[in-house]
């Protein structure tokens, strides 16, 4: 069996991946497909190393079959096809405040802990989520990243008739825009890369190149003065926090969904003046999983339009240096069966 292990130095090499029996509470899957993250490119360029151990089976948006259950287990069975919800939550915290997804002690599997970019692999059984057959497997590799879109979108209280702006146009940004769509909101997505643009515009959403235009000036024309209801800041770059306080009308509302490792910027005064509320979104709950499957068995995700290359698993290394290669690219599968 194989596996796809980070070992430094921009390699990831392919290695073995042994069957780990499950123990109470466990199921051994046998993957199918593992998507690639930014997460996972964070990792590939070394920015994680003081996190990550070496080597280190990496990924975490996989698809599965149930190959063995450990006792205990009610939840799946052998043979049931599954997406993996990565997360262990440890002992739980004062701090969490009842949220376990983003607890003190909240361990990633696929980062902390060896993840999904293997043939074979052992997870606690809570962590499954059952795919419909009608939902093929490289679709079901899709479910964690629309989980995110789904948690961002419901922390954002995106409601019907709503106007939503999406700041970056990745994977995430374009499934946040997807879903908020199925909400019944208007989304304007603002993009610098024109592959991208053209993809949005195939989706629905009315576009913005903020290099070319300026997105206050183009959301208040598309909007007859409005502004937008919900902005979500996609992007993790600095002008797109720059911007994303012009953008929301009186008590509008701001997600922030990119990670910013270091501090940038921010106009309080926009809060002030209009009362604004600000949102943080990390990861996802049970319940956004839950949706994340229903919108993709839809076809409302359009994940076809999403999904640039599947290689085989022995390609692991070119296909991370495809995607350095390829700012076009949107969503690169790893076939790991």
């Amino acid at each position: 069996m194989k596996s796809a292990q980070y070992k430094g130095n921009r390699e990831v090499a392919v290695g073995t991946s042994e069957a780990i029996q499950p123990g109470p509470g466990e199921a051994r899957l046998e993957v199918a497909f593992c998507g690639i993250c930014g997460t996972d490119i964070h990792i590939f360029h070394g920015s994680m190393d003081q996190r990550v151990s070496k080597p280190q089976i990496i990924g975490h948006e996989a698809s599965a079959t149930v190959a063995e259950i450990g006792e205990g287990v009610t939840s799946v069975a052998v043979g049931d096809r599954v997406a993996v919800r990565p997360l262990c939550f440890g002992e739980p915290s004062n701090f969490d405040n009842g949220h376990a997804h983003v607890g003190k002690n909240l361990k990633f599997i696929g980062i902390d802990m060896p993840g999904g970019m293997q043939s074979s692999w052992t997870v606690p059984a809570y962590t499954l989520h059952a795919l419909p057959e009608s939902l093929s497997l490289q679709h079901g590799a899709m479910i964690e990243p629309a989980a995110v879109a789904c948690h961002d979108v419901r922390l954002g209280e995106v409601v019907e008739g709503e106007t939503c702006v999406v700041i970056g146009g990745g994977p995430i940004g374009l499934l946040i825009g997807l879903v908020a769509m199925q909400k019944g909101a208007k989304v304007i997505l603002s993009e610098v890369n024109p592959s991208r643009l053209d993809l949005a515009k195939t989706l629905g959403f009315e576009v913005v190149d903020p290099t070319k235009q300026n997105l206050p000036e183009a959301v208040s024309k598309l909007t007859d003065g409005q502004m937008a209801d919900c902005v979500f800041e996609v992007s993790g770059s600095a002008p797109g926090v720059e911007v994303m306080t012009e953008l929301p009308n009186v008590r509008g509302r701001i997600v922030m969904v990119a990670i910013h490792p270091q501090p940038k910027p921010v106009n309080l005064f926009k809060f002030f003046w209009s009362e604004i509320k600000m949102i943080g979104a990390r990861l996802y709950e049970q319940e956004d999983f839950d949706e994340a499957i229903q919108l993709a068995s839809s076809g409302k995700l359009h994940l076809d339009k999403l999904i640039t290359q599947v290689n085989p698993i022995d390609q692991v290394q070119e296909t991370f240096e495809a995607i350095d290669a390829n700012p076009d690219g949107i969503k690169y599968l790893i076939q790991c069966s």
